[in-house]
């Protein structure tokens, strides 16, 4: 009996404990060794945009658009896949893909700004989400496990890639046989934070991707391009890869 007062505050205790590592972020780490190296690809031959902010616009204008529902069942994301948020930011996709491949699904939450990484896992922690790994990657590689992802969407960050051949190259090789790509941006010239679709397509081609899909997204100027990675053994090699040249971006538009 002396002790009987003692065992409900250890249970409590312990359930604290559980409870707040539960709720506390995991430290951001690569998942896969490194791919091809950076130096391996030539640099585009176009402006790169400056990264300034992890929020591409406010939440709830996008919501009412119904933005993220609009680009999954455009890439027909589905319950039980995995799909790869590349430069999540604020995790605005992350969370929203989280619902949408349910308990069976998985989203990788993919960023390199190590600030980004640390709101992006509190934000996720915060939401309770036991299906999101948040992950340390590279600017040329998202270092992501071969052959893991259903779906990869790059939301507003594709014209801020300082190399997108190599991202894209290393990228592929974590694609599913199949595994779709999808870019949101603005049709405009990367110094105004966009990429001209005609540029898109010559570096994704250029890489060996296959565009399978162009939509303009309702309740914006910005579209979604869906392309099929090629199978990692169909890549190009890297020295052979040209940079494209855009005369929208030459000319300033």
């Amino acid at each position: 009996m002396a002790h009987a007062g003692r065992f409900p505050l250890a249970a409590a205790t312990a359930a604290l404990l559980v409870g707040l590592c539960l709720a506390a972020p995991a430290r951001a780490e690569p998942l896969a060794p490194p791919g091809a190296p950076a130096q391996a690809f030539p640099k585009p031959d176009r402006p790169v945009a400056e990264i300034i902010t992890s929020v591409w616009a406010p939440e709830a204008g996008r919501d009412k658009a119904d933005e993220v529902g609009q680009v999954a069942r455009l890439m027909r994301i589905t319950p039980g896949e995995t799909v790869a948020d590349i430069g999540a930011g604020s995790g605005y996709y992350t969370v929203r893909l989280a619902e949408r491949v349910g308990p069976g699904g998985q989203v990788f939450a993919e960023d390199v700004i190590p600030r980004y990484l640390k709101e992006l896992g509190a934000r996720v922690a915060k939401s309770g989400l036991t299906n999101v790994r948040v992950v340390r990657g590279e600017a040329h590689d998202p270092r992501l496990p071969p052959a893991s992802v259903d779906a990869a969407v790059l939301v507003h960050m594709y014209h801020e890639i300082s190399q997108p051949f190599g991202l894209l190259h290393n990228l592929a090789a974590a694609m599913k046989p199949g595994g779709r790509v999808g870019i949101v941006d603005e049709d405009d010239i990367p110094s105004r934070h966009g990429t001209p679709p005609a540029l898109l397509r010559c570096e994704l081609s250029a890489v060996g991707y296959r565009e399978t899909g162009f939509h303009k997204l309702e309740g914006g100027s910005h579209y979604l391009a869906i392309f099929e990675a090629p199978a990692p053994e169909a890549r190009p090699d890297p020295r052979t890869i040209k940079p494209c040249k855009d005369e929208t971006t030459r000319k300033g538009r």
